[in-house]
């Protein structure tokens, strides 16, 4: 297998089947993809073809039934469960449609969780909390509970969560999906804006736009890749 050197992770022929006691669903058959470091990839396709089990699965969230997932050059389906856990914790961020903040906590609470546990000090997880909101612009919403805080701004609280730790690459599944347009045009020009400074973004999404203007876009159909697109914010006509 042929690992480019400014890869952050490399999947190499990886399998997921689902199955019950009547039936056995393959939900990826043999997906081969490699993400640059600094790369924005966008994933689209049908619902069902894959694309949020290929999150799960090249983040480590499931397990895979064959294959390999290279992260920072680790195999982190060989790791022990608490090794691949740690290093999740360390290096991947996750971004939600759902948010999944923690409704107790205040903003500058959830963003700084991560960072407790990877055992950063106390101390120094809520001055990082603190200005990772800024760069967010919510500095002036650190003491905020999510339900104080508007579908926007609880998604920038889980950008900034996600972020926080300085990831190899962050995951964002569908981080558009509850938002209105024009808030959702905001979260995506923060994600591009944090992309450009050379954070690593995959995105799932079913939005045309979000596909049309990624620089790269990966056509997900039946678990496979069906198109691997570079540019993809020159084609027309890109759909679901």
């Amino acid at each position: 297998m042929h690992v480019e050197p400014e890869a952050v992770l490399v999947a190499h022929r990886v399998e997921k089947t689902y199955r019950t006691a009547a039936v056995a669903v393959p939900a990826l058959r043999g997906v081969d993809l490699a993400i640059r470091r600094g790369e924005l990839v966008a994933v689209m396709g049908p619902s069902g073809s894959g694309k949020t089990t290929l999150l799960n699965c090249l983040s480590g969230l499931d397990e895979i039934d064959g294959g390999t997932v290279l992260v920072d050059g680790e195999d982190i389906h060989a790791m022990p469960d608490g090794r691949r856990t740690a290093h999740r914790a360390r290096r991947m961020g996750f971004i939600f449609q759902s948010f999944n903040l923690i409704p107790v906590f205040s903003a500058e609470e959830n963003v700084e969780l991560p960072l407790l546990l990877v055992g950063t000090r106390a101390s120094a997880a809520r001055r990082q909390a603190r200005e990772m909101l800024g760069r967010v612009g919510l500095g002036h919403r650190c003491a905020h509970r999510p339900a104080e805080l508007s579908g926007g701004e609880q998604q920038r609280v889980a950008v900034a969560r996600a972020l926080v730790t300085e990831p190899a690459l962050v995951w964002a599944d569908e981080p558009t999906g509850n938002l209105d347009s024009e808030t959702a045009a905001s979260v995506m020009d923060l994600l591009r804006e944090v992309n450009a400074a050379g954070q690593s973004i995959l995105i799932v999404t079913h939005d045309p736009g979000i596909g049309a203007s990624a620089p790269r876009l990966v056509r997900m159909r039946d678990g496979s890749v069906e198109a691997d697109l570079q540019a993809a914010g020159v084609l027309a006509g890109v759909g679901v």
